[in-house]
């Protein structure tokens, strides 16, 4: 298809820093993200439905997001299998679709292209309360990507806790204590000197650069957590920045916030 041929709503992500950009400029925008792999058959199914869509909901943004090509961002939104359809209204998660289910994706753009802007951090420009994220929608048909899930090269799980025995509760009990460990905390993929991703690492560099103190744990070594804290704060991603026990938002938000002094301001 020739560029000419796109329709202008649909963006190919080539970088992290591409993705951040985009995703800054409207949080209010409902916005689809299309991860595919040129070697997965069911991807061209989903790659030309992404075409017809962008026609049927100009106000929607679709962004196309070669897997393997761009790890930081598929990681980010725990994709291991394409095609997966990831769809948000700022970083609020509305819904998430593996495989090749065309119809699922439709329905899931019906239900939330037209509805009211609601954004989970901070800064929205409505009253509106946050919603919590329905459950994921789960297709048939999907393909895994080269990468299976990672095993966690620190284990930060303090003594005596049985993650395979702990029942929802003392999780999000644990998270809370976890959020209020220090003024800072982030939550991130790896250990501030060992990073495994790149928005984690990005995060790290830009406390450190600010001389912010912070404490972290390692998602990766603990899914419990790692799930829980995506349903308390009604954010899908990491790395996710605590301050005063309360989510400020992932790295975009909390570069902005620094360069508007907003940052500042908490930490006082």
């Amino acid at each position: 298809m020739s560029a000419s041929e796109t329709p202008a709503n649909v963006a190919t992500i080539s970088s992290p820093d591409m993705f951040m950009q985009i995703m800054q400029q409207d949080l209010d925008r409902v916005t689809l993200l299309n991860f595919w792999a040129p070697w997965a058959q069911p991807c061209e199914q989903m790659n030309k439905a992404v075409v017809d869509f962008a026609s049927r909901y100009p106000q929607v943004l679709f962004m196309n997001i070669e897997a393997e090509e761009q790890p930081d961002v598929a990681e980010s939104f725990d994709v291991e299998a394409v095609p997966t359809v990831v769809l948000l209204r700022g970083h609020t998660l509305l819904g998430k679709i593996s495989g090749a289910n065309v119809p699922a994706v439709l329905d899931a753009l019906a239900a939330h292209a037209n509805a009211g802007a609601v954004r989970a951090d901070g800064l929205s420009q409505s009253n509106a309360p946050p919603q919590a994220a329905p459950s994921s929608y789960q297709a048939a048909g999907g393909v895994r990507t080269a990468a299976g899930p990672e095993d966690a090269l620190l284990h930060e799980l303090p003594a005596g806790v049985d993650v395979d025995h702990e029942s929802p509760q003392d999780t999000e009990r644990r998270c809370h204590e976890l959020m209020n460990r220090s003024k800072v905390m982030l939550f991130m993929k790896g250990h501030p000197n060992m990073p495994r991703c790149g928005f984690s690492q990005k995060t790290v560099a830009l406390l450190r650069e600010q001389n912010i103190d912070f404490d972290h744990y390692d998602i990766l070594s603990d899914e419990n957590v790692r799930q829980t804290l995506k349903k308390i704060n009604e954010w899908p991603t990491f790395p996710q920045i605590i301050v005063n026990g309360e989510l400020i938002g992932g790295l975009d938000i909390v570069k902005e916030q620094i360069a508007t002094g907003e940052f500042a301001e908490l930490l006082q």
